[in-house]
Formats: structure tokens, C-alpha cells, sequence
């Protein structure tokens, strides 16, 4: 279930912000910034506010500038969750925009980093799109994954998982996977000797931390930046 939390603090959308560009990738306009050169790509799966969230977007320029060629999709077709919509309060809005959708609209995303000559490549999914990241894990569609503060996720999916490397970075005050969740999860990871991971819980901070916060927060970006330096430092580490 998605809860109040995931809609808190919705960021001002903005088609035009960032310093890549919207393009049509695997049948979806997505944002992409990075070398057209790289030959390591990053799949960026948003939270409901979908992919003109102006940090979403700035975090993808920051992954790109590490070497990585980031995608970003529009999951929700022109149609993020918008809290002050009453004809399509949460409960509503998702019936179109599930999970599962997500995961078959990713596999063609994927193809098609493949077809640009992507050999290895990783995703981290906010909150709506960690369920999408870990169902992607659960085959061999990815190479490395991080969840961000995710929901939908169960300790049925995490012990479903094989490959690959994963780390899920969490925060302390979450309805949607609090700490005990979290920890229930790194319980069943350290038993999979095959699958390297790596569980970190974020003192101080809830849910949607790393994507949405007031950016005149000193300690409100201090949080994100350290959550956003896990998430780059992972993937340097597999994705390569």
C-alpha cells in the first residue's frame, strides 16, 4: 500500500530543468543525460511525482557526470501523481499506474541500452519504482540495483532475489518500510552468499528523503547528498 508519506512534499515539476534532454527510449519519453559514448547505463526509476522532479533529474546530471549514461523514464505517460487532483486521489491514480506495468514497460527500456551498445547496467528505484528494480532483480535484466526509501516491497520479493548485487538504503521514520522491515530484510540477504548487498538505515530522516527535500535545508541536503554518494559509490562498484 502506498501511504500519506509517499505524497508528502511533492516537488514542483518542470519539464525543462536539468542538463540533458527528453527523447523517445524504448517507447517511453525519458530524460537522458550522460556520454552517448559510455557503455555503462543507469536506469532511474522515479517515485508517483514521476520523472520531471528537478532533483530526480539533477541526481541523474550528478550520475552522469561519474561516467554513467542515465535514463530516466516517464513510467506514468504524462500522468504523475498530483495531490491536488481530487479526481485521482492515490487509491485511484495507481489503479493505472501499477507496479507491474512498470516492470513490463522497463524491459524495453532496458532493450533498447542494449541496442545502443550498453554492455553492463544498473537501477535504482525511489520509492513506487524500488518495487519496479526489484522485480527487474528477481531475472537478469540488471547488473547492479539500490531501493531508495521503497514501498511495495516484501520479504517475499527479497527472498525471491538471485542476483544481483543490491543495496537499500532506508530511513528511520517510514510507514512504508520502516526499520523493521528493513531489517527483516538484510536478515534474509546475509543469507544469500550469492547475492552481495548492503542495508542502511538513515537516522533523522523519512520517507522520500533523498528526492524530496527543501533544498535550503542544510541538514535536509547533508541527508540526501550521503544517501546520493551510497547509491554513485555502489554502482562505480559493479557497474564497470
Amino acid at each position: 500500500m502506498l501511504g500519506s508519506q509517499c505524497c508528502e512534499n511533492p516537488p514542483t515539476l518542470s519539464s525543462g530543468c536539468g542538463g540533458g534532454r527528453v527523447v523517445e527510449f524504448g517507447g517511453l519519453n525519458t530524460y537522458v543525460t550522460g556520454s552517448t559514448d559510455s557503455k555503462l547505463g543507469i536506469l532511474l526509476i522515479s517515485d508517483i511525482f514521476g520523472y520531471e522532479a528537478p532533483i530526480l533529474r539533477k541526481l541523474a546530471d550528478k550520475v552522469a557526470d561519474a561516467g554513467f549514461y542515465v535514463v530516466v523514464p516517464d513510467f506514468f505517460y504524462g500522468d504523475p501523481y498530483v495531490p491536488d487532483n481530487a479526481e485521482k486521489p492515490i487509491p485511484v491514480w495507481i489503479k493505472s499506474h501499477g507496479v507491474d506495468k512498470g516492470f513490463e514497460d522497463a524491459k524495453p527500456v532496458i532493450a533498447a541500452l542494449k541496442h545502443k551498445g550498453i554492455s553492463v547496467i544498473g537501477a535504482a528505484g525511489f520509492c513506487w519504482g524500488a518495487k519496479v528494480v526489484v522485480e527487474l532483480s528477481k531475472f537478469d535484466y540488471i547488473q547492479a540495483a539500490v531501493l531508495l526509501h521503497p514501498s511495495f516491497v516484501t520479504v517475499d520479493d527479497i527472498k525471491e532475489l538471485k542476483a544481483p548485487p543490491i543495496a537499500i538504503l532506508g530511513a528511520e521514520f517510514d510507514n512504508l518500510s520502516p526499520p523493521e522491515l528493513l531489517k527483516q530484510f538484510e536478515e534474509v540477504l546475509s543469507a544469500k552468499s550469492e547475492v552481495d548487498s548492503y542495508v542502511k538505515i538513515f537516522p533523522g530522516v523519512a520517507h522520500g528523503w533523498t528526492v524530496r527535500y527543501n533544498e535550503e535545508d542544510e541538514a535536509a541536503v547533508k541527508h540526501a547528498n550521503e544517501a546520493h554518494q551510497n547509491m554513485l559509490d555502489w554502482f562505480t562498484k559493479y557497474i564497470k
